[in-house]
């Protein structure tokens, strides 16, 4: 089984990439940047992944990764699309720029996009293929200090609709999973706001998720475990999306 996982090499996408390994997979990690820890994996499992370095909003690194895949493997059977980037700044959407919206747009958005178009005809020659796509709680909960971050997972949903609609008939499966509050890099620097909100009770489940259990739902899609499931959303948010009285 071949998987693609964008964004692969740290936090959400390392646990992802770790898990996958750990399961037999041969994996493609697609990222700007070579984490030590995925130089380590590249070791210990030489036969089993590689590293392409690609910026998912540059048409060009779209291009690379496409034509390495189709050489080596000819196919995929997992695409997990998974990289994204917060704001430099958390700013109120009365004061973004352009240049603001544009950063996180680019690749959460636009590049998850056009990742998954040009990668299909790899997956549509497989009897069963899978997309994966990582957005998150914020899909649908509004933060009005990072609007455009918010925007691009909202956006993330209709892409999983749309190809969900579009690749059924070739037998490839569509599955949204929004993490919820996860330790991570891209939460640090907000973690005892957080760990305050979680202990107040903003989860029912009383920790921050880890990469590991976004990483058990990847593998179950992975597993063929939700086949009859196409354009359906998980969400493994300890139970934010609960509504309470």
């Amino acid at each position: 089984m071949v998987a693609i996982i964008t964004g692969g090499s740290r936090g959400i996408g390392l646990g992802i990439t770790e898990t996958l390994l750990q399961n037999g997979f041969n994996i493609i990690v697609a990222s700007r940047n070579k984490s030590e820890k995925i130089e380590e994996l590249i070791q210990s499992y030489p036969d089993k992944i590689d590293f392409i370095a690609a910026d998912i909003s540059k048409s060009e690194d779209i291009e690379t990764l496409t034509a390495f895949t189709e050489k080596k493997y000819g196919k995929i059977d997992l695409l997990v699309n998974n990289a994204g980037v917060a704001p430099k700044i958390r700013k109120d959407i009365l004061e973004i720029t352009p240049d603001d919206f544009d950063f996180v747009a680019d690749i959460n958005l636009k590049g998850t996009f056009f990742v998954t178009q040009k990668l299909v005809p790899l997956m549509i020659k497989n009897e069963h293929s899978r997309i994966v796509n990582i957005s998150s709680m914020s899909a649908y909960t509004a933060s009005v200090n990072r609007g455009e971050y918010c925007i691009s997972k909202a956006g993330i949903s209709m892409i999983t609709k749309l190809f969900a609609s579009r690749l059924a008939e070739y037998g490839v499966s569509v599955i949204e999973i929004r993490p919820g509050i996860i330790e991570t890099d891209m939460t640090a620097k907000v973690k005892e706001k957080y760990d305050r909100l979680i202990s107040e009770g903003i989860t029912p489940i009383k920790r921050m998720g880890q990469p590991e259990d976004i990483a058990k739902c990847v593998l179950s899609v992975a597993n063929g475990n939700f086949d009859f499931c196409t354009g359906t959303v998980i969400d493994c948010d300890g139970g934010f999306s609960v509504r309470r009285l």
